[in-house]
């Protein structure tokens, strides 16, 4: 996913760091989005955002670790990255057990931000392209009819033809004809394309 398709949204609630980092981060060819609050970045998301959030971690009402776990329960993918002040290094640790992306204390190094920003975009881009595959592998096993999925589960399971029957209760050639049949289904010509294709949905 190109830079120019990913926003930086930037929480803060002191309007001087929001200027500052808006005009850092334009002057550098991000697009980037600002609010004053945890509250205001909540009414305004949209699970269609792509990017990452630069977040103080102090704020008045819901402050940025409240912001993180609201996040996560609403499944998003983005990537924060948490602005500290001097002196919250628990607050930071905390930040990081919830999966923050990255931390720095104000000031805050300019290359050194733009290094996470990038690495934080590269994140997001990967999450996204895991969601996009594991969403279509999910539409293809639909195809599937209940005995071929029961097939499929032996299958990448592990065991052969012979092992299968026996376990189903029905011959070997009809487990030939099923394991053909979803292979044809889903589009795969191996059993190693088949696994991979389970890993990214669950039967």
């Amino acid at each position: 996913m190109d830079k120019k398709e990913l926003t930086i949204f930037i929480i803060d609630d002191d309007p001087s760091v929001r200027d500052a980092l808006g005009l850092l981060l334009g002057v550098r060819g991000y697009r980037t989005a600002v609010f004053a609050s945890g509250e205001d970045f909540l009414r305004a998301w949209s699970p269609d955002w792509a990017g990452c959030l630069l977040v103080d971690i102090r704020m008045p009402g819901m402050d940025g670790l409240e912001l993180q776990r609201q996040l996560a329960a609403m499944n998003s993918t983005l990537p924060i990255i948490v602005i500290t002040g001097h002196g919250d290094a628990s607050l930071a640790r905390q930040a990081f057990k919830a999966h923050a992306s990255d931390f720095f204390e104000k000031p805050i190094d300019d290359d050194a931000l733009i290094l996470a920003i990038d690495e934080a975009f590269t994140r997001e881009s990967q999450s996204r392209l895991e969601l996009t595959r594991q969403r279509m592998a999910t539409q293809v096993l639909q195809k599937l009819t209940a005995r071929e999925k029961e097939v499929m589960q032996q299958v990448v399971s592990g065991r052969h033809n012979r092992e299968i029957a026996q376990e189903l209760s029905i011959s070997v050639r009809t487990v030939e004809v099923h394991k053909a049949r979803l292979m044809a289904k889903l589009g795969v010509t191996n059993v190693v394309d088949l696994v991979k294709l389970s890993m990214n949905a669950p039967l």
